[in-house]
């Protein structure tokens, strides 16, 4: 256990630059906290004291606002960062140095039994607000952006965005970190190729309607002294 914190507070300092020491990562990371709380109910859950894994995991849930199931397996130097609203299913596994960011779902797609939360290998980074859903697997590397739905595979070394999830990088250049701002958005690409068509098709119909002028609105009312010249 002592080695395990003493990992944890270490994978902090060199992630979060804004701890400044380890007794403000002991006091102030829900994170750590719940990584620690889960370590305690997982071992309950494998004794098959299900009900009493089930209130530590509860416990932590109110102090941290993260919800792990005992079930769940986590590998080492898992980082949770801020934390709030991450919720990790029963038979999720999580590999070594992986990172989820506040908001985070890996969940199921329904009531089906056995293995239905995802998998998620080495390296992988989960970010703010993304649902990982069922029995999928993320592979070593694979980086996740904010907000996005993931429900298939995706190969090792690949980055995935939107929703639902698409594969914008697979097997070339890896990325450190995640960098929000620069991961690409297909659904924003598409909203401006169609603004583009627009455009362009304004521009048609302008130059339509300068060309040919609209005839006389032959609709028009009439008055009594265009029906009656003589008066």
């Amino acid at each position: 256990m002592f080695r395990t914190i003493r990992e944890q507070i270490e994978t902090i300092r060199l992630e979060d630059p804004a701890a400044k020491s380890i007794l403000e990562i002991l006091f102030c990371y829900p994170g750590l906290q719940a990584i620690l709380f889960h370590k305690l109910s997982h071992w309950l859950y494998l004794k098959r004291r299900y009900v009493l894994a089930r209130m530590v995991s509860q416990t932590a849930r109110f102090l941290t606002g993260i919800e792990i199931h005992p079930g769940a397996t986590i590998g080492r130097r898992l980082f949770i960062d801020h934390g709030m609203g991450i919720v990790v299913g029963e038979t999720t596994e999580i590999g070594d140095d992986v990172l989820l960011y506040q908001g985070v779902t890996l969940g199921g797609t329904g009531n089906e039994r056995g293995k239905r939360h995802p998998t998620l290998g080495n390296g992988v980074v989960v970010g703010a607000g993304a649902k990982v859903l069922g029995n999928i697997t993320l592979g070593d590397c694979v980086k996740v952006g904010a907000g996005s739905v993931v429900v298939k595979n995706v190969p090792p070394d690949s980055t995935v965005v939107g929703i639902p999830g698409r594969v914008v990088k697979s097997m070339g250049e890896k990325i450190a970190t995640l960098d929000h701002g620069d991961l690409p958005d297909p659904e924003g690409q598409r909203i401006d190729d169609l603004m583009r068509r627009l455009q362009v098709l304004e521009l048609h119909v302008k130059s339509l309607e300068a060309n040919h002028p609209a005839p006389c609105d032959t609709d028009a009312p009439v008055s009594a002294n265009e029906r009656n010249p003589s008066h």
